[in-house]
């Protein structure tokens, strides 16, 4: 059994970064990640190992997402009244950035599953985090993609 900080050196890179494709704001992902964590840490001791840590980790982090997503729906907020134009992206953080803004416009499962297929996890490990089959999940997969590929055309990103 790996100790606490070997799995946290291990996995918060990739956690904070689904977290980030869920909420866009990378001082909320650090929230959610720092909370992540601290249930992982709790958990760890009573970890049955009945899948890959990695899988657990993931699952934590996802509800931690959805959790947080639910309570921003129901809280009040403000549009700018004016729409400003988006700016070109040229630079590869910009583009990245502009990748995590797609992702955060996907419904919650889609960006579950991207978020992890980002993050280099088997499409097995991917269906097991999501409930879905291996099957299901490689045609979503597939569908998002397109999505976010679509949205970048759309926006000039691809020449």
């Amino acid at each position: 059994m790996q100790t606490f900080d070997e799995i946290y050196r291990r996995y918060s890179p990739q956690i904070y970064r689904v977290c980030l494709g869920y909420t866009n704001d990378p001082e909320h992902a650090k929230d959610l990640l720092q909370d992540t964590f601290i249930a992982v840490w709790q958990g760890l001791p009573s970890f049955r190992q009945q899948s890959q840590v990695s899988t657990w980790i993931f699952r934590i982090a996802t509800n931690r997402c959805l959790r947080a997503m639910e309570v921003a729906k129901r809280m009040p907020s403000e549009e700018l009244p004016f729409n400003l134009a988006e700016p070109r992206v040229d630079s590869k953080e910009e583009k990245l950035k502009f990748l995590y803004q797609c992702i955060a416009e996907l419904n919650e499962t889609d960006r579950i599953i991207i978020s992890l297929e980002l993050e280099g996890l088997a499409q097995a490990e991917i269906a097991s985090v999501v409930g879905l089959s291996s099957g299901n999940i490689r045609v979503k997969i597939h569908r998002i993609k397109e999505k976010l590929t679509q949205k970048f055309k759309a926006h000039g990103q691809f020449r």
